[in-house]
């Protein structure tokens, strides 16, 4: 009989679905998208209506002949992939590949995550490829290889080979220049802050701040203002002119959307964009979960919904009820709106069974799944409890001419904050305004989403109108404004979210690509634009204005979404946005700057003939070059001061000469496949170099190399610890001249090799870093093994030792070596 064929992306959602179809049902996996455009070509035909051209990836050729083999004896094909356009697009292109006669067999099943119940029903309700969906997905997909395919090509020409634009990734990295090139030019302001410490009748003393002065707002921004101030209040009479007690409520946040989702898990997990999707793709799919099998443990995971299925939030309020008990239980669920261009097909983020508390299977997850799952779990419990109460008390205070505030505020009921507090986004220094001393009034303190900031509990003593007060401490302090702070992951997806650039499922690549391409790079978790970033984007707002700009493409994504409404159709879209783009893209092979030719005058003069030094572009960006050259190639990377010229050096760093002859002179900085460092002037005939860190300031320094009580037993000349490419390692201080290197005594492990039983088994690193276990008697011996020896024979087939591991999956585990043995065990 006929089996059903079913296909879906992946092995690990194959295994879990299986589970759910029973033996009338056969599932394989396409491993991804199955056909693309051509890597090599433009492959669209924009004369003949943006045809497309597709071909089959060659990675995917074995398994389109496998699905193809299987498509041909089905009774019927189930195409299964996720439920966005992505989805859809890898359902309608196997539905092509598959041809004709397979395409009649052909139906489209969509579930929002992989649980029994979600996939029978999909199953008893199968429906067509919706071609909507698909033309959103295959505009986007021609729009950025427009782009791509036609922009990279300039660079190339007018930059280096290598370099690359994308409709997204070139605005995205536009916003990480403007924010750099905003803190470089920001310019602190100084403020100064009062806060009296008043004593009532009763203790506790209690802190006031400053806020106005003859009714109107103060700001102080000197030293002088300040004494003035201090002055005034040391000689003034306080007075409670107003008391304020008011119960207020902090109301619990949605559950997650993927970028609330990426933003969180950087903050709360230090998870980058990237390892937060894998992960969470891992539990949507389908984890192992013992004897119960595949799971998946979360409902897909790229949605910008807020939505719960009305199932979910009755088994979410019974185990808050039953969990926390009915007093956290709100009297009707609560229901978050969406933004207005949420794709509302999908749900939010949330655990498709309630029953399977992170707690109850963490045994079961890698460290990094159950961190995840936790925190998804805990935000869509906490999403419908009730909000968090507050007793809060804001006293005026009279001092003369001047008002002084203090707020108290204790928690009255955690509702909640018992299972989830969101983290605050980053704040800077700045002057407290006007509208702070609003809030105040007014008790604002969350947005639409809930509060965000930690709550102060600072309780006040009794107070009443007229109660007289003593001025026991009064503290002036000067503060300086701060410049809006780096981009981090999270901080950049929260930016590109609320300017509407990209989707929930772009966000990841957005970034990696960014850095793949050099034009960024991550220090302590912020984005640094490089110096190429800078010019890269310099050039393309100047040709391209209208796809570097954050409003143009923020409605080319909403011209997407027409699309798969039916409101708009690939065609026009195309067609719109080609108009212009060929006529910038002509323009920009002609006018647009050649860096390449660019030569840009210095005071600087060659050290080795004397001729000046002209800048220019290279492969690491600008350097120093010989105006002489091909005759002189004397070449010096430029020392900068921090801005868009070059990297910024400790002061210590031009101090440094040739550690081999001084009479070459001060060491010139150079740039090389792994960053800049320091070479002789006489580099490359000279091989001295010193390599460069960056300090706790942030700037460049030479890298302290520790020498040690030791001498070379070649040239008598000090040791010292030296680094490489593959980590530390002791050498010679006299290197180049002296090029001895002390090998690393391997480390014995307390076990005699099983194979010639003479040697000691050693702890080894391999040419690329990995660590293996090897006999001391190598090379006589050639025992090997990637992981722990156990002194300990197989119980099952008597081999000499056993082998210890530690896996994600399964933590630390005792097993045999031998491949016809399957023996294994935890280890104690």
């Amino acid at each position: 009989m006929a089996k059903n064929l079913v296909i879906v992306e992946s092995p690990a959602k194959a295994k879990t679905i299986n589970k759910y179809l029973g033996p009338d049902f056969q599932v394989k996996a396409s491993m991804g998208h199955v056909r693309d455009l051509p890597k090599k070509r433009l492959g669209v035909d924009v004369k003949k209506g943006f045809q497309a051209e597709y071909e089959v990836l060659p990675t995917r050729k074995k398994v389109m002949e496998e699905l193809k083999s299987a498509a041909g004896g089905a009774s019927a094909i189930y195409l299964a992939a996720d439920p966005d356009r992505e989805g859809e697009a890898i359902c309608w292109h196997l539905a092509e590949e598959l041809g004709a006669k397979a395409r009649k067999k052909v139906r489209r099943v969509v579930f929002n995550e992989i649980t029994k119940r979600a996939i029978e029903q999909a199953f008893e309700h199968p429906g067509e490829v919706d071609e909507k969906k698909v033309d959103a997905q295959q505009a986007r997909r021609i729009l950025d290889r427009l782009v791509g395919y036609k922009v990279s090509p300039i660079l190339w020409d007018k930059v280096r080979r290598g370099l690359s634009a994308g409709r997204v990734q070139s605005v995205a990295l536009r916003l990480i220049c403007e924010r750099e090139r905003a803190i470089r030019a920001f310019v602190p302001e100084e403020y100064w802050t009062v806060v009296a410490h008043l004593e009532a009748a009763a203790p506790p003393v209690f802190p006031a701040n400053l806020v106005k002065k003859d009714g109107k707002n103060v700001e102080i921004g000197s030293e002088e203002q300040a004494k003035s101030v201090r002055a005034d209040l040391e000689k003034a009479a306080f007075r409670v002119a107003k008391v304020v007690a008011r119960e207020r409520k902090r109301n619990p946040i949605p559950p997650f959307t993927t970028s609330k989702l990426q933003q969180e898990a950087f903050k709360k997990l230090r998870f980058s964009v990237k390892k937060t999707m894998q992960v969470a793709q891992r539990l949507y799919e389908g984890v192992e979960l013992g004897a119960d099998g595949s799971i998946g443990l979360i409902t897909y995971m790229r949605t910008d919904s807020f939505r719960v299925a009305g199932d979910a939030l009755s088994a979410v309020r019974e185990r808050i009820a039953s969990t926390y008990g009915e007093e956290y239980l709100p009297e009707k669920p609560t229901f978050y709106r969406s933004k207005k261009d949420a794709q509302d097909a999908h749900e939010a983020i949330r655990p498709t069974y309630l029953d399977r508390d992170p707690e109850g299977i963490r045994r079961f997850l890698s460290k990094d799944e159950y961190a995840l799952y936790k925190l998804i779990w805990n935000r869509f419990v906490a999403s419908q409890m009730k909000p968090a109460v507050y007793d809060e008390t804001i006293v005026d205070i009279e001092a003369g001419a001047y008002l002084l505030r203090a707020k108290g505020s204790t928690q009255k009921f955690k509702g909640f904050l018992a299972v989830y507090e969101e983290s605050p986004d980053e704040r800077v220094q700045r002057k407290p305004s006007a509208e702070d001393a609003e809030k105040t009034d007014t008790g604002e303190a969350e947005n639409a989403e809930g509060a965000t900031a930690p709550e102060v509990v600072l309780p006040l003593p009794p107070l009443a109108e007229g109660d007289a007060l003593a001025l026991k401490k009064l503290d002036t302090d000067q503060h300086f404004t701060e410049p809006p702070p780096r981009f981090s992951e999270a901080s950049l997806v929260k930016e590109l979210e609320e300017n509407g650039i990209g989707r929930p499922s772009t966000y990841a690549s957005i970034i990696a690509t960014i850095e793949a391409r050099d034009y960024m790079e991550k220090r302590e978790g912020k984005l640094y634009p490089t110096e190429l970033g800078f010019l890269v984007t310099d050039l393309l707002v100047e040709s391209f204005q209208d796809i570097m700009n954050v409003e143009y493409t923020a409605a080319m994504e909403l011209e997407l979404d027409e699309i798969e409404e039916g409101k708009d159709n690939l065609l026009n879209t195309l067609n719109q946005f080609w108009k212009k783009f060929e006529k910038d893209l002509k323009k920009a092979q002609k006018d647009m700057k050649d860096v390449k030719a660019m030569e840009e005058k210095t005071d600087e003069v060659c050290d080795k003939c004397g001729s000046p030094m002209v800048i220019k572009w290279g492969r690491y960006g600008r350097f120093l070059a010989c105006s002489a050259y091909p005759e002189c190639k004397n070449t010096r990377q430029l020392a900068g001061s921090g801005d868009e010229g070059g990297p910024e050096l400790h002061e210590d760093v031009a101090k440094e000469v040739c550690p081999l002859d001084p009479a070459h002179g001060p060491m010139v900085l150079k740039k090389g496949r792994y960053g800049p460092f320091l070479a002789c002037p006489n580099y490359p005939e000279c091989k001295a170099t010193k390599r460069l860190v960056r300090g706790a300031e942030g700037k460049l320094q030479v890298e302290a190399l520790k020498p040690i009580d030791e001498n070379c037993p070649e040239c008598g000349k000090p040791l010292m610890w030296r680094r490489g490419r593959f980590g530390p390692f002791i050498a010679c201080s006299d290197y180049p001249n002296c090029k001895y290197i002390k090998k690393k005594e391997a480390r014995e492990i307390g076990l005699l090799c099983p194979e010639c039983g003479q040697g000691q088994v050693v702890e080894r690193k391999g040419r690329w870093g990995r660590s293996f276990y090897g006999c001391k008697r190598y090379p006589e011996c050639k025992f090997t093994a990637y992981h722990l020896p156990i002194a300990e024979p197989c119980p099952d087939c008597g081999r000499p030792y056993l082998l210890a591991k530690e896996t994600k999956k399964e933590g630390k585990v005792i097993y045999c070596g031998n491949e016809a043995c399957h023996y294994k065990r935890e280890a104690a």
